[in-house]
């Protein structure tokens, strides 16, 4: 079809120029779009690989607080068991601290 176009079938004696011309304008019009998506296709692949690597980041923020989660439990469940337990003892231990920053607050 483009080569009956060029060889001037079904266009008028006169208008030979313009449909060369309209030829070139279509072929630089292909080439100008064919850059437009080779562009867009790399920043596809740029943008694919950013979110992998986040994705990947995420999965390792999430496993880290899931840890954090576990240590926290169980340092809530060994303080749990701290009250229940000599609550004499626990009230010398919390005097003997205090006198301790007290003095230790009083040298300076």
């Amino acid at each position: 079809m483009r080569n009956a176009f060029c060889l001037g079938k079904g266009v008028p004696p006169g208008n030979m120029g313009n449909a060369i011309l309209s030829v070139k304008k279509k072929t630089r019009l292909t080439e100008n779009l064919r850059s437009k998506v080779t562009v867009i296709k790399s920043l596809y692949i740029v943008i694919g690989h950013e979110v992998k690597n986040q994705n990947k980041l995420l999965a390792e923020m999430d496993s880290q607080f899931d840890s954090v989660t576990g240590f926290q439990g169980k340092t809530m469940g060994k303080l749990e068991i701290l009250p229940k337990g000599n609550q004499t003892k626990l009230l010398c231990y919390r005097m003997l601290f205090s006198l301790f920053v007290f003095f230790v607050l009083l040298d300076y």
